[in-house]
């Protein structure tokens, strides 16, 4: 559903949210390889709020130079 990832230098971070089934929504963010938060929604709504904020901080970034690698 939403998959990026994003380079500064050797600085990196992912950005995932999964669609489930009935199993609901996974939503990952990773920083430098380590795990930074995953959660699983039932809520369309929550998903729809982290969803904004995913591609919000993923604009900001990319305004101050990090690149998309995947």
């Amino acid at each position: 559903m939403f998959s990026i990832v994003l380079r500064n230098a050797a600085s990196t971070r992912r950005y995932s949210i999964s669609s489930h089934g009935e199993s609901g929504w996974e939503v990952i963010l990773e920083r430098e390889g380590e795990l930074a938060h995953h959660v699983w929604y039932h809520d369309w709504h929550r998903v729809e709020r982290t969803l904004a904020m995913f591609k919000l901080e993923v604009s900001n970034l990319t305004a101050h130079g990090w690149q998309v690698v995947h």
